[in-house]
């Protein structure tokens, strides 16, 4: 027994060893990457850490030009000035991991010249194909749009693009106004959807593939917006499908057989 609790012990101290520490400025930098524009009061609501705490981590990634202010217009800070928010800043995303995009774009220019701009739409799609094979099972798997929804933020999560989702107008009195936003606060290759749109077009085609029904861009980083934003209609495909059912509903009220009442031939004689 002492030696199988000594072991034990060893695996605990092996794995305290080789486990990754993340500092707190890394969870502050992973916290405005996921969810910026986001204001240093949030931040410290979402880690537990005190203001002084977070504005000092703030200050050292401005400092190290990680992260940069946002004056959001719409959310007073007193006085009717727009707060202040943070987004992670260009050279932010860069280190954060894209290493072999300056080989990627110059391949990609080569081949536009020598093949055009449709050789660039194909090779893009042949790249995004890739990516629907592999979700295809996993948010098909799912019954509901809100949960292939969400089915396909946990895939790209695993790959990198530290994704999330928003319900908008969930309470709304008109339910088709329903609709959630999955948002991608990481782009690998930012820099070549840049220079070259087709990337994120066939993203946004590969989204509405997958879940079924047409989705729409609002924001790309790579046209300068904080995130990559895709508006999805859930409440639009609800009250379609109600209404659907409803009329299947009627139809089959419609075309109910008629009850005949039968006399026996008994009680007719017995009548006469």
């Amino acid at each position: 027994m002492a030696a199988e609790s000594d072991l034990q012990n060893l695996d605990a101290t092996d794995t305290a060893k080789t486990a990754p520490v993340v500092s707190t400025r890394d969870r502050v930098l992973a916290a405005v990457l996921e969810h910026g524009p986001i204001a240093a009061a949030e931040i410290g609501k979402r880690l537990g850490l005190t203001a002084a705490a977070v504005r000092r981590h703030l200050d050292q990634l401005s400092a190290d030009s990680l992260i940069e202010v946002k004056r959001i217009a719409g959310r007073a800070s007193g006085a009717g000035r727009p707060a202040r928010a943070y987004v992670v800043s260009r050279q932010g995303q860069t280190q954060i991991g894209n290493d072999y995009l300056n080989i990627a774009t110059a391949a990609l220019r080569q081949l536009q010249q020598v093949m055009g701009d449709d050789a660039v739409q194909d090779f893009a799609a042949r790249r995004f194909d890739s990516m629907a094979q592999r979700y295809r099972a996993e948010v098909d798997a799912a019954p509901t749009l809100e949960g292939k929804v969400d089915a396909l933020v946990e895939a790209l999560n695993r790959d990198g693009f530290v994704a999330s989702t928003r319900h908008i107008a969930q309470n709304h009195p008109n339910p088709a106004m329903h609709s959630m936003q999955i948002c991608q606060g990481h782009c690998p290759i930012q820099d070549l959807a840049r220079e070259f749109p087709e990337f994120c077009e066939q993203e946004a085609e590969v989204f509405a593939e997958l879940l079924g029904v047409d989705v729409r861009r609002l924001s790309t980083m790579a046209a300068g917006g904080h995130v990559c934003t895709t508006h999805v209609p859930v409440g639009r495909l609800k009250v379609l499908a109600q209404q659907q059912a409803a009329q299947r509903g009627e139809q089959r009220q419609s075309v109910a057989p008629r009850r005949t009442i039968r006399v026996s031939t008994r009680k007719q004689e017995k009548s006469s």
